[in-house]
């Protein structure tokens, strides 16, 4: 029986996604993503920042690599892996990192470029930009839960 190695986390992508090869030819796509918590504490509330190695792999890290963009919000869900090693001091070295398995955009905001006359002469909206959501494929909505899950990744 398999012990349970699963990991749910959200926050944005610190740089951009890179992607590369293996030597086979599969793709492999890393990134680097920081997730935000809050603690409170008597004189207010204190952030706790967290960074995280994200990889994804084939055709899900093709996607990653074409969607993803420093400071876009992402969902990922996966495993852990930990790659050990002897550094060149002789001493063990060890790294954990997120395998990959969902990966999920949340959607870009898009500001609407106004000529300087009308931006002037208009009052300040609180929302000026328009929701895009790029995963969005009208073939993918028709489609039945069973018809996707054979899409899926």
């Amino acid at each position: 029986m398999n012990n349970l190695n699963s990991i749910l986390i959200e926050g944005n992508l610190v740089r951009d996604p890179l992607l590369r090869s293996t030597p086979k030819g599969t793709q492999v796509c890393t990134m680097s993503l920081a997730s935000n918590r809050f603690k409170k504490l008597e004189t207010g509330f204190e952030k706790e920042v967290s960074f995280f190695n994200v990889e994804s792999w084939s055709r899900l890290a093709e996607s990653c690599y074409n969607k993803g963009k420093k400071g876009r919000g992402v969902r990922v869900v996966g495993r852990l892996k930990q790659d050990r090693w002897t550094g060149t001091d002789g001493k063990p070295q060890s790294r954990i990192t997120i395998v990959a398995e969902h990966v999920e955009f949340r959607p870009e905001f898009k500001k609407e470029a106004k000529p300087a006359e009308e931006a002037a002469e208009s009052p300040p909206s609180e929302y000026s930009g328009e929701i895009v959501d790029e995963d969005y494929d009208e073939e993918e909505a028709a489609m039945s839960d069973k018809e996707l899950e054979a899409v899926a990744f």
